[in-house]
């Protein structure tokens, strides 16, 4: 397992158990990437660093915590520019990855059908396109992980151009299963057979509470994003009217613009069910 430090950056608007959960909930997520977490940082600063966002003297005390607990990995709870994430890597000597990249790594984990691993696929390419300046990529290094790098720079322009026409293949793919999922919706309300669609944050319990209604086993853990790609099941109450229960993917802190875009045709799911039921942790310390 990769041992990793984490840090968060503070502003004065923010309280301090924000940052904490926010933390925590990172520190969750390197655990579902199947990391282990030896060093959480926090630090107060007006704003962020333009060059490396943490202070000198906060990435001087991540460096050396990372040498003291033999991390190689570190991950920025906030969303890191291309340039920042080069010079923090470089700063500290290991690599150096978002948020952002974390979930899409948990992501590109878990998905299982073809849908599911294109939406990913997509969210990974939008976000790596600007982050190619000053590193060389391959596509078929994406399976390496976000952040790897490489010895040069001569794959550059072939590779943007080579992302680009990727990235419009999958989105016309993408259009395709849009149409697929309408069709499938429509043919549900022509049935009058109303939809209850479960919504809420990841690890909440939802697919849990569909297996127990609809008497189902779909795969369910005490881990964040176990779900990704929707499911949907006929509920047959005892003396009342039968409804369809789906069970899509689960929400998170600070969730990245790349996966709502990409993972647009499985959000339409909740856009068109007539009941949306909210699922919360009853145990979760902010309830």
């Amino acid at each position: 397992r990769e041992r990793a430090v984490i840090a968060a950056l503070r502003r004065p608007s923010q309280r301090r158990f924000q940052v904490d959960e926010s933390l925590e909930e990172l520190a969750g997520l390197v655990t579902a990437a199947g990391g282990t977490v030896v060093g959480r940082i926090t630090q107060d600063r007006a704003a962020p660093a333009p060059g490396l966002f943490f202070g000198r003297g906060k990435i001087d005390q991540i460096g050396q915590a990372a040498r003291e607990a033999s991390a190689v990995l570190f991950v920025s709870d906030d969303p890191l520019s291309p340039i920042q994430e080069r010079n923090i890597s470089q700063a500290l000597g290991i690599k150096v990855i978002d948020r952002t990249a974390l979930i899409l790594d948990i992501f590109a984990q878990r998905a299982r059908t073809s849908e599911g691993k294109l939406q990913v696929e997509l969210a990974q390419l939008t976000y790596l396109l600007p982050r190619l300046v000053g590193q060389w990529t391959h596509l078929e290094r994406l399976g390496g992980g976000i952040g790897t790098r490489g010895p040069g720079e001569t794959q550059l322009e072939s590779d943007r151009r080579a992302i680009r026409r990727k990235v419009m293949q999958i989105r016309r793919q993408l259009d395709g299963v849009q149409v697929h999922r309408r069709l499938q919706r429509q043919g549900r309300r022509r049935s009058g057979v109303p939809v209850v669609a479960l919504v809420g944050y990841t690890n909440a319990g939802k697919t849990t509470l569909l297996n127990r209604l609809a008497g189902s086993q779909l795969t369910a853990a005490d881990q964040l994003f176990v779900t990704l790609d929707p499911a949907a099941r006929l509920v047959h109450p005892e003396g009342g009217r039968r409804f369809v229960l789906t069970d899509t993917v689960g929400f998170i802190r600070k969730l990245p613009h790349e996966l709502v875009a990409a993972f647009r045709a499985t959000l339409e799911e909740l856009a068109d069910a007539d009941v949306l039921l909210h699922v919360v942790d009853a145990s979760h310390p902010a309830i």
